[in-house]
Order: C-alpha cells, then structure tokens, then sequence
C-alpha cells in the first residue's frame, strides 16, 4: 500500500515515530473502524481517526443536528443544523483528510442490523448515549470477535475500557462489558445529558483517548484498556484506573 506525496507530508509526525512509521501508517490506512454515534463522544473519536488516517471510517447515527449539539459535538457546526449528523460527520472528514473514506449509516443501531454492521469492520467504538445500545453493542462485538473500544459519561466524570472478551491475557479470558455491569439499569435510574447537563470538555477528553485506544490497537503499541477501567473526574482532574476480571 503506496502513500501520495500528501499523504507522507500529511503523516510526517506518525512517520518519524518508531512504534508507527511507514509499516504502522499503512496498516492505519487499511483499518476498518465503526463508531457507533456521531455525537459528544464520536466527534472526537471520528476527527482524531480521520486525521491519523484510518482508511475507512463507519458511523452509525439515526439522528440530525440541533443548536444544542453544538456546545460539545464538535464535528457539526451552525450549518449543518437540521442535517443528518452521518451526513455532516461525512462533510466534516472530507475538508479534515481527503484519504479517508466515511461509511454512513443513517439508523439506529438494532437487534436486527448489528451484526452485519459490526462484522464488516475490524474494531467497534461505542460513542452511544443509552444503556441498551451500549449492552447491545458489547454483545455482538463479543459473538463477532470484534475489539470494543466503550466509554460513558456523565455531567463532570466518564470512564473508558477496551474489551476483547474474546481472547485470553496470561492465560485467562478477558473480562466481557457484563462482568463490569452485569444487566442495564432500571429506566429512568440514571439521567440523561439532557436531564442533568454536561461540560462539553468533557466529551472531548473521553472521545480523544478512545481514539488513542484504538490507533494503540491498530497499531499493536502499548498497553491498551482490557481488563481495566480508566475513571476520569474532570472537576478534580484525577484519573485513576481500576481492575476487574471476568466473573465466571
């Protein structure tokens, strides 16, 4: 897989770094990456994959753009109100990098079309904002053999953790997203953004280390997220990390 003159121009920062270089950009540019929502959470995520040059992008969101997106959801602008949140994610990728393609999918993501959507690409970003979605999403990842890149948050705090519930580390299965929560919570138990608030900073730190968990996944660097949760309480700005294994 060749580079234009722009692209190796436009990587020069991945290029020159020994855990990326030449071999590393391509395996980038032949990626497959799914973000489930194009809101708080999957703005970040798409801008920071698209600009690292993740060669195909899928988003998963059924609804459009209002003003009050805006004050967190970076990818959308005043423009793009009353449009389709794929169709603006789509337009926002094409003026950030060229070389990426963008995958719409303008629907809710479904008992019935998960897996198809899930099993076309390699790793699964979960940018949703409700409880079904999320447990949704973690089981046909797990049944797909797809990583799963999850994140929540809520009006000052958000946690992170990768899951590969599919594969062993030492020996032992990886923990699954129902060993950290066993079964959704009651409805109406935990309020909406819309019901409590959120600080729109908060959506872009969450969204741009799942972004970092899956270029370390692509990439095959570091230590990435399984078997941990990272919290992050941005009115104390502490970050701490917590463990946990599978139940059974």
């Amino acid at each position: 897989m060749s580079f234009t003159p722009d692209e190796i121009e436009r990587y020069a920062r991945h290029l020159v770094l020994a855990e990326v270089g030449g071999p590393g950009q391509q395996r980038l540019k032949a990626a497959r990456v799914l973000v489930i929502g194009a809101g708080g959470l999957g703005s970040p995520v798409i801008q920071y994959l698209a600009a690292a040059g993740i060669g195909t992008i899928g988003v998963v969101d059924d609804d459009i753009v209002s003003l009050s997106n805006l004050q967190r959801q970076v990818l959308h602008d005043g423009a793009s109100i009353g449009t389709a949140k794929v169709a603006s994610a789509a337009l926002s990728v094409a003026r950030l990098n060229p070389h990426v393609t963008v995958e719409s999918h303008a629907v809710r993501l479904t008992a019935d079309n998960a897996d198809a959507l899930i099993e076309a690409f390699d790793i699964i970003v979960d940018g949703s904002d409700n409880f079904a979605t999320r447990f949704l999403v973690a089981d046909r990842a797990a049944a797909l053999h797809r990583p799963l890149v999850a994140a929540a948050v809520g009006r000052f705090d958000g946690s992170l953790t990768v899951l590969k519930p599919f594969e062993e580390t030492d020996g032992r299965p990886n923990p699954g997203y129902r060993d950290l929560f066993p079964e959704p919570p009651p409805a109406g138990l935990v309020p909406t953004c819309a019901e409590a608030g959120i600080l729109g900073a908060v959506v872009g730190v969450l969204g741009t280390l799942q972004a970092a968990e899956v270029l370390k996944l692509i990439l095959g660097i570091g230590e990435p997220l399984v078997g941990r949760l990272l919290l992050v309480d941005m009115l104390s700005m502490r970050f701490e990390t917590i463990s946990y294994r599978r139940r059974s």
